[in-house]
């Protein structure tokens, strides 16, 4: 664990380097399960646990975003079902129209979001920078005592 102090100028090494960029690359195609690999695989280096860490962080949290909002999209659908069985040639009712165009705005800024992060961090990583993401950064140097 040669990595203890970030802020010092240390020499990572580019096998190192090469899995920090992996984890912010491979959550785009993999989600949670390629950075929550390679934090369990690379124990021994405290740069990789850290660039994994904060991949893995993204993704439980885009995570917890999606399931709120599908629940609210399914709340909604289940609510205006009555009144779409009132008249069945109307189009759909305004509520589930707007909790869908939410839902899929949702879905469409977290994938977006993990896109650019993954790419501005994953090169980052591959200079090996300690570059943390906003607010998950700070979160990931707490749990890895950094």
């Amino acid at each position: 664990m040669a990595d203890a102090n970030p802020s010092a100028p240390c020499e990572v090494s580019q096998d190192d380097r090469t899995m920090a960029t992996l984890a912010h690359a491979l959550q785009v195609v993999c989600s949670w399960i390629a950075p929550f690999v390679i934090l369990l695989v690379k124990r021994d280096s405290l740069f990789v646990r850290f660039h994994a860490l904060q991949a893995l962080i993204l993704q439980i949290c885009l995570l917890a975003v999606w399931m709120v909002g599908f629940a609210v999209f399914m709340g909604t659908m289940i609510a205006t079902m009555p009144a779409s069985h009132s008249a069945a040639n109307n189009p759909p009712p305004l509520a589930m129209m707007i909790a869908f165009s939410i839902f899929w705005l949702l879905a469409m800024s977290g994938w977006a979001l993990v896109l650019i992060l993954a790419v501005v961090y994953g090169i980052k990583a591959g200079r090996g920078e300690w570059a943390g993401y906003p607010l998950i950064g700070r979160v990931a140097r707490r749990l890895l005592k950094v």
